[in-house]
């Protein structure tokens, strides 16, 4: 990990960003984190946007994690930014454009295509990217995974003990395979879905929270579009991290 530069924010959180392996990534830790007194980590997933589209909110939510005493960190998902292009997933989502636009099905073939590509890889960017940041004397752990494409999340909650709870937003479609991910995850879940979202196959989020195999897992659902999320969503977010981060 290599640090390119540090900024301290208004609130005195200190924001550095890094490369990891030419990947792009940001590390934010609050004032509170020391050699002496590690702070637990959250991961931000977010959608594949690119980080400086996605920076306002990212900051935000890096901000409140800081409030509550937690470091956060995210990378450039691949495909992204100016991360090189992944043609195939380029031309599944010309493809999902199109059936949408006709009012046609989504077919499993087009999901399946723009979704596992970006799992398969971006799943071991994060494990390196976790390694990376848990080295630092400032951060010791344990490790939650907040936001983003939702099948990443459930991979990575599944195949990486350091992760200790997930926050997942349903905003986003979900490959078949992923529902047998999902019953090998066990750690405590907080899904975040928007009833009327206009991307989101309502059923399918509906199926794969019932398949998780967590034994704490809490649905979250509120009206509205996929942008509409209420500020009090954000609220029992940042609870549930804090009940088990600390």
């Amino acid at each position: 990990m290599q640090f390119t530069s540090e900024q301290r924010l208004e609130d005195g959180v200190l924001e550095r960003k890094f490369t990891l392996d030419e990947i792009p990534g940001i590390l934010w830790t609050p004032e509170s984190a020391s050699a002496s007194a590690p702070v637990p980590l959250i991961l931000l997933g977010h959608p594949p946007l690119g980080l400086n589209r996605m920076y306002p909110r990212l900051v935000a939510r890096a901000q409140r994690a800081a409030a509550d005493g937690f470091a956060a960190a995210t990378i450039e998902l691949p495909g992204s930014g100016e991360r090189p292009r992944l043609a195939a997933v380029d031309q599944a989502r010309a493809d999902l454009r199109r059936a949408m636009e006709a009012g046609t099905p989504v077919s499993e073939e087009i999901i399946d295509a723009l979704v596992l590509p970006l799992v398969d890889k971006a799943v071991p960017e994060w494990q390196a990217t976790l390694d990376a940041v848990l080295s630092l004397p400032e951060v010791g752990g344990p490790v939650g995974y907040s936001g983003g494409v939702i099948s990443i999340g459930v991979r990575l909650a599944a195949v990486e003990p350091r992760v200790v709870a997930a926050g997942l937003f349903a905003g986003s479609l979900v490959p078949r395979t992923m529902f047998e991910e999902a019953r090998q995850v066990t750690v405590p879940l907080h899904v975040l879905l928007q009833w009327d979202d206009e991307g989101n196959d309502r059923q399918a989020s509906l199926d794969l929270f019932d398949a998780f195999g967590s034994k704490e897992k809490t649905l979250h659902a509120n009206m509205g579009g996929h942008t509409g999320v209420p500020q009090f969503a954000g609220e029992d977010a940042a609870g549930f991290f804090a009940r088990h981060l600390k």
